[in-house]
């Protein structure tokens, strides 16, 4: 019940940001695996697998949410008996959503550090991470302005303008198309992730890449804001990231659809930013250049070559 609740408004977007999935699935678990009461081990393992499998495949791009069941699940790795299990599960849904919190605390303190005195900021969608960072240079005493971006077709920037305005930040509310008119006013881009690959690409709300791109042609520097969590191991064998593409009446209404047989409205969540054009990644382990991804996969989130040799050989074995 728990975990069929969570991902339908996972799947709705009602439950929206790639920190908030991932926290709103551990505690899914979490709720799961404490309303199990009857039944042995291997018939708990089975429904929390099923139950992983279920929250996983909500939103197919935020990389996020694999990586928070992930280290919920692991908690089931060493249990000799179904009291461990649980145990297991509980304690790290319970760590995952406490680290999580402090993970966006860490990264504003970090990334206020990159916003000057003065500065004037563009920023695409709605980051809890990039908008921490802004919000902690106000707190500081700087003087900033915020560009904040319409984020169409779902209007994210209906909620980063009312972040920003509650926190006393002068902003100006422009459309997506209107980034190139206003880059030569901007000194700093500041977005979130939903993941990274192991090349210090970023796979962000749809735009990010043209706002990235319009940035680097004014010189303007681009930095992104993402939890450890939101960098995705399985690029690591060139496995990439789908891009989640949403329901066509997200963008023409279905009444209108309907008078234009010719015409198909495509409409992709997210699209990729070539590590070229963004300059650092703010992590709550630090700040890093792109390039520099591969660390935060190998030490952070402890998947290594190893184990991705070990998965592969399991999935083989499984597949014949």
């Amino acid at each position: 019940m728990f975990v069929t609740e969570t991902a339908d408004k996972i799947k709705s977007m009602e439950i929206r940001g790639a920190g908030r999935i991932a926290r709103e699935a551990a505690d899914a678990l979490r709720q799961q695996a404490q309303g199990i009461r009857d039944g042995d081990l291997e018939s708990f393992r089975r429904e929390m697998e099923s139950a992983a499998q279920t929250l996983i495949a909500t939103r197919p791009t935020a990389v996020s949410l694999p990586n928070a069941v992930h280290i919920v699940m692991s908690g089931l790795e060493r249990a000799g008996t179904l009291d461990e299990a649980q145990k297991g599960v509980i304690d790290r849904a319970e760590q995952f959503i406490h680290s999580s919190r402090n993970a966006v605390e860490n990264i504003a303190q970090f990334g206020a550090r990159h916003i000057r005195d003065g500065d004037t900021l563009l920023t695409h969608c709605n980051s809890e991470a990039a908008l921490g960072c802004i919000i902690e240079a106000h707190r500081s005493g700087k003087e900033i302005e915020v560009f904040a971006t319409e984020v169409r077709p779902r209007n994210q920037g209906h909620i980063t303008i009312r972040t920003l305005n509650d926190a006393g930040i002068k902003t100006q509310y422009i459309v997506d198309s209107a980034v190139r008119t206003f880059i030569n006013d901007v000194d700093l881009i500041i977005v979130g992730a939903d993941a990274v690959t192991v090349n210090g690409a970023v796979i962000n709300k749809i735009g990010t890449s043209q706002v990235a791109h319009t940035a680097h042609e004014a010189r303007v520097n681009v930095l992104v804001a993402a939890e450890t969590y939101k960098f995705a191991p399985r690029t690591i064998f060139g496995e990439l990231i789908q891009i989640e593409e949403r329901a066509g009446n997200e963008v023409l209404a279905d009444e209108i659809a309907r008078t234009l047989p010719n015409v198909t409205v495509r409409n992709p969540a997210f699209d990729v930013t070539p590590a070229e054009y963004i300059d650092l990644i703010v992590t709550e382990a630090g700040v890093i250049p792109p390039q520099m991804a591969y660390i935060i996969i190998r030490d952070y989130l402890g998947w290594g070559i190893e184990e991705f040799h070990k998965t592969l050989q399991i999935n083989t074995r499984n597949d014949e």
